[in-house]
């Protein structure tokens, strides 16, 4: 048995995986200099690393690096460290994307919205710290992955990883505070430039509805949840259609369309099958310059709002709310 999913996925995962765990060394040490530009580099370089990183996971989830599913296994937990998805379990985040695809919805423990729009004041304090361009909600959601194993009964069972996950990185980061406290803002600094790279990507990708259903059995799926539903309510959003190669910044993941077609589809082959399919059809094709003016100008109105199913976006994007908490990092 050949060790790679693909004969020719070598090169191109070995090359992604050297980047996403060179980028991570190579920021912490830079963060480590006295010059502040070469610290401001080492943010730069970290937060890439890690969405790199991400996006290895999301491929490990669908088994599309190595031949056997538990060597993908042991890739996608590797690189949750990396991410500082680590607190997750890798199971359960494979298990909320497969439940994404084949339910075709965001399949969520609870819908975030409805139970922070009873806290007022926290409501207030997540907006204004979104209007400052801090990802407050992804801050939160990510936060949540720690606590609710504690106030959960049926997350009780994962309290154990939690705990042994947030001593081992509180002892690392301690360390490193010891000999230069500063590096763990330029941390954080990354890590909230790392959030909003992700959400950029997965706030315009669906307008699915949101189950309540991540904990339960899978049931029925509605009659209407047809693959022709599923491409409908799927958005496309390269960050260049003129340059492809800029789409590798983020692993072709905004090839989305293409995805969801072919979901084992490796990252570096999501072009050709765009091209098979969606070449001559821009509907579900968003322009990244319209999306980006869309992500700055909701990114407070999407905290409680979102986009309906099988919505009309005039101006290709340009209206387009997205949906904030969604991220496949993210276990409930």
């Amino acid at each position: 048995m050949r060790m790679m999913r693909q004969k020719d996925g070598l090169l191109p995962n070995l090359l992604a995986l050297s980047y996403a765990t060179a980028g991570f060394v190579i920021g912490w040490v830079l963060f480590f200099s006295t010059s502040w530009f070469i610290n401001a580099t080492g943010i730069f370089i970290l937060a890439h690393a890690m969405v790199i990183a991400a996006y290895l996971i999301h491929e490990c989830a669908h088994n599309t690096i190595f031949m056997k599913n538990n060597w993908n296994a042991n890739l996608g937990r590797y690189l949750m460290w990396l991410t500082g998805s680590s607190y997750s379990e890798y199971e359960a985040i494979r298990n909320k994307h497969f439940r994404h695809h084949v339910d075709r919805a965001d399949v969520v423990s609870f819908n975030y919205r409805e139970k922070l729009a009873q806290y007022t004041l926290l409501v207030k304090l997540i907006k204004w710290l979104e209007w400052l361009y801090i990802p407050a909600v992804d801050i939160l959601m990510h936060s949540l992955v720690v606590i609710l194993p504690f106030t959960m009964a049926n997350r009780r069972h994962k309290r154990l990883h939690v705990l042994t996950v947030v001593i081992i990185r509180a002892a690392i980061f301690l360390s490193l505070a010891s000999i230069k406290p500063v590096v763990l803002l330029y941390y954080a600094i990354a890590y909230m430039l790392f959030m909003h790279v992700m959400r950029f990507m997965d706030v315009h990708q669906h307008t699915y509805e949101i189950f309540e259903t991540l904990d339960q059995p899978r049931g029925e799926l509605p009659e209407n949840f047809t693959p022709e539903y599923e491409t409908q309510n799927t958005y496309s959003n390269l960050i260049s259609e003129k340059f492809p190669w800029l789409n590798l910044l983020v692993l072709n993941f905004g090839y989305h369309n293409a995805h969801h077609e072919k979901p084992i589809t490796p990252w570096y082959k999501l072009p050709e099958v765009h091209r098979q399919y969606f070449n001559d059809d821009e509907r579900q094709l968003l322009p990244f310059r319209n999306l980006i003016k869309a992500y700055h100008q909701y990114r407070v109105p999407r905290i409680l709002n979102a986009d309906l199913e099988d919505s009309p976006y005039p101006g290709k994007g340009r209206h387009f709310i997205g949906v904030d908490g969604v991220s496949f990092l993210v276990t409930h």
